[in-house]
């Protein structure tokens, strides 16, 4: 930095716009390059209203993105602040116009905040990966705000009565369900989550052992004063008892309850499913012809990823028809540049993102994992490009476990035989089964194409195994 360059002072903290440093007296804070960008552009407008257009243009000046990513900086930057300070607010909203920061701001002309030395160093140490896998922690610098954020977030603050988050494999539904659950205990609703694959088999034996299994864990999440046993009565059948177990429960507090299931794909195939899932779109239908009743208080979201009409055949008894339905897709080449950004661009050019968004597609698990490696490797792409479709590359383990569900499954293998032939002859019920799996992509069976190169290069390679076993 030149002795003319710039740099800010607010409460304790110190900005460099030239190094894009934030410290917080002399502890390093490390921001995303779109967040740090969001809090220049706010500091060196201090004291007076930025509009939302205006402040979406300056921190992406050559993209057309949507507010809500603006929105998910302002949280974060509100979060990281009061972190580190929580004695102010640093920013206001407008409502209806934008935001102020409202501390005040000194600028002074100095050299650089750190030294070379020492600003390699608190990078370094500031910058820890991630494990990547499952839900991401709700202050994760890698979670990548998607259009179905913003539809869940209203979802939530409407206080929806059924809501459906579907999505292929590991495309962060667990993630986006914690997020919007978080956002109903700040705003003073009670909150269970069950994750349904913690039930044992014993647990999935009977409806009767499923919705008492159900009923003792929420019980005991809401802290009730009386236990399921002393509702339920062996005269009545089991989805009778778990209808009243809520109604009491309901009667029992006053503020509003969010109930979160992920995994729901756990119950799909069971032959009480029908009678479970019956229950749960006549709670939908009771906000209406019950608004009296309990249930307007109860949000229902459920995460999943199977296609529901492949086990439930009576429309009518399908919670997976009514409510908000929310599909979480991919990300797209854009949003794969941002989190290459928040890795600290191990991604060097354009060239090799195409390269590597062509390999992995928009598959975050696989994104996030492949970042992941040249990140925590230190090394460019064309080093670790052959290694990727290997056993033993960074994607050994989700590969091999793929090659094996297929291997249980004839017609699957066959079917993906097919796609790779460029001959996609397969039924519905298969392609939204592979499709479900994460493995197909496309709007059809006859339009069914793998999800990404990755996938295709590896079981081309190794589906003659499974051919030769068969």
């Amino acid at each position: 930095m030149t002795e003319s360059a710039s740099h800010y002072h607010f409460g304790p903290f110190r900005l460099d716009p030239e190094e894009r440093i934030l410290l917080c007296q002399d502890q390093y804070i490390l921001l995303p390059p779109k967040v740090f960008d969001t809090l220049l552009a706010l500091v060196r407008e201090a004291g007076h209203i930025l509009n939302k257009d205006v402040l979406m243009h300056r921190v992406w000046p050559d993209n057309i993105v949507e507010e809500v990513n603006l929105a998910k900086n302002i949280s974060d930057l509100r979060k990281v602040l009061t972190k580190f300070d929580g004695t102010q607010d640093y920013i206001r909203t407008v409502q209806g116009r934008g935001y102020c920061f409202t501390a005040g701001v000194t600028r002074a002309q100095a050299k650089t905040i750190l030294s070379s030395q020492e600003l390699v160093s608190a990078r370094a140490s500031s910058e820890a990966l991630e494990p990547v896998g499952g839900a991401m922690p709700l202050e994760s610098r890698f979670y990548i705000v998607r259009s179905m954020d913003a539809e869940f977030s209203e979802a939530i603050a409407r206080q929806d009565g059924t809501v459906l988050v579907k999505g292929p494999r590991q495309v962060g539904k667990s993630s986006l369900l914690a997020r919007g659950l978080q956002q109903a205990r700040s705003a003073g609703s009670r909150v269970i989550l069950t994750d349904l694959q913690r039930l044992n088999a014993s647990d999935l034996q009977s409806a009767e052992q499923c919705l008492r299994t159900l009923a003792e864990f929420i019980a005991a999440r809401l802290q009730l004063n009386f236990k399921p046993n002393e509702i339920w009565d062996s005269l009545h059948s089991p989805n009778f008892n778990f209808e009243q177990f809520w109604y009491e429960a309901l009667g029992s507090i006053d503020e509003p309850v969010v109930w979160g299931l992920d995994e729901v794909d756990r119950l799909f195939g069971l032959p009480f499913a029908a009678d479970i899932f019956g229950l749960f779109r006549s709670w939908h239908n009771a906000r209406a012809l019950e608004p009296e009743g309990p249930w307007p208080r109860l949000t229902l979201v459920m995460a999943y990823a199977t296609e529901a009409h492949l086990f439930i055949t009576d429309l009518n008894q399908s919670p997976f028809n009514v409510g908000t339905q929310l599909l979480l897709s991919d990300f797209t080449a854009e949003q794969v540049a941002d989190l290459n950004q928040r890795y600290g661009a191990p991604l060097r050019d354009g060239q090799e993102m195409a390269t590597f968004f062509r390999l992995v597609g928009g598959n975050p698990y696989l994104v996030r994992r492949g970042l992941h490696e040249l990140k925590q490797r230190r090394t460019a792409l064309n080093g670790l490009h052959a290694e990727f479709v290997n056993d033993a590359g960074p994607f050994g383990d989700h590969l091999r476990r793929m090659l094996a569900a297929l291997a249980r499954d004839q017609a699957l293998s066959q079917a993906i035989r097919g796609v790779l032939r460029g001959e996609p002859l397969l039924s519905n019920e298969l392609f939204y089964r592979l499709k479900s799996a994460g493995i197909l992509t496309g709007d059809s069976a006859r339009e069914a194409r793998m999800r990404c190169e990755l996938y295709g290069a590896y079981l081309e390679k190794n589906l003659a195994t499974i051919r030769d076993n068969g």
